[in-house]
């Protein structure tokens, strides 16, 4: 086996990496003043703590934003290509279409696109705090 020129290379990868690193050391400038170790962002000096409790909803409209933007790219890249495509790419983004729609529909009735609590869920939450109290 000719394993040599990976060897050689990753080897190269290493003493690049911790030449890097020793390089900045030394040559790195070093100042320690007032305001060195404090957060500063954008110009403006943050005030409170980094640590926020976010809801998941968050999170899980920034899935389906990202993958509906991705099927938008599939999208555009049909549209580009139907003159060569014809009418089975027709048929085809038709299906992908219907197939996002389902989805969209599934996300939109299992509650993932409502950000406020429904009156039924809050009641249900209500009666569950009330009997954990008695």
């Amino acid at each position: 086996m000719i394993l040599w020129p990976l060897a050689v290379y990753i080897g190269f990868v290493l003493f690049l990496a911790a030449g890097s690193v020793m390089l900045s050391a030394v040559l790195g400038e070093r100042h320690e003043g007032r305001a060195r170790n404090t957060p500063y962002e954008s110009g403006i000096v943050s005030t409170g703590s980094a640590r926020v409790r976010l809801s998941t909803k968050f999170y899980l409209v920034a899935i389906l934003f990202v993958l509906f933007d991705l099927e938008a790219v599939f999208i555009f890249a049909w549209a580009v290509a139907v003159p060569e495509l014809g009418w089975a790419g027709y048929y085809g983004i038709l299906v992908f279409v219907g197939l996002l729609m389902v989805g969209l529909v599934y996300e939109w009735r299992q509650g993932a696109l409502d950000w406020g609590r429904s009156p039924a869920a809050t009641d249900r939450a209500r009666r569950a705090r009330l009997s954990s109290q008695k």
